[in-house]
C-alpha cells in the first residue's frame, strides 16, 4: 500500500482482521485490538477501519441495520451468506458471475461493473 505508513496500531488492526470468515464490527476490531495493544484509541481503530476501506484492502458490510462490519478478503470476488437470527456471516463462492447471469434485456442499457449477492437464512445454532 504505496504511501500508507505501517504504524503499530496499524498493524494490530490488520493483524486483527486477519484470516477467514473474519467479519468484525468495528468494536470487536477494538476490543481485540486493545488486548494486542492496550493503549490503541478506538478513534485510532476507526480511522484505520476507514482507511483500509478506502485503500480497497478492506470490504464494509452492511448488514439489515446491524452494525457495519469489515471483511478482510477484498481482493477475491464472493458473497455474503448472513444469518438472519444472530448476524454470522460467512463467505461463500458460488459458481458463475452475477454480473453475467444478468441478461442484457434486464440490465436497462446500464454498463455493469460488479454485482453484490447476498444469502440469508438461519445458522445451525439459531435453526
Amino acid at each position: 500500500m504505496r504511501g500508507w505508513r505501517l504504524t503499530a496500531q496499524r498493524r494490530v488492526v490488520a493483524e486483527v482482521l486477519d484470516g477467514d470468515h473474519v467479519h468484525l464490527t468495528a468494536d470487536e476490531v477494538h476490543a481485540r485490538a486493545v488486548s494486542r495493544l492496550p493503549e490503541i484509541s478506538r478513534a485510532t481503530v476507526y480511522n484505520t477501519l476507514g482507511e483500509l476501506v478506502t485503500l480497497g484492502e478492506v470490504l464494509e458490510v452492511a448488514t439489515d441495520g446491524r452494525a457495519k462490519r469489515y471483511d478482510p478478503n477484498a481482493h477475491q470476488a464472493h458473497q455474503h451468506l448472513i444469518c438472519s437470527g444472530c448476524g454470522a456471516i460467512r463467505d461463500v463462492h458460488p459458481l458463475g458471475d452475477p454480473v453475467a447471469a444478468l441478461p442484457a434485456d434486464q440490465r436497462f442499457g446500464f454498463t455493469l461493473s460488479g454485482a453484490e449477492v447476498t444469502y440469508r437464512g438461519l445458522c445451525p445454532d439459531c435453526r
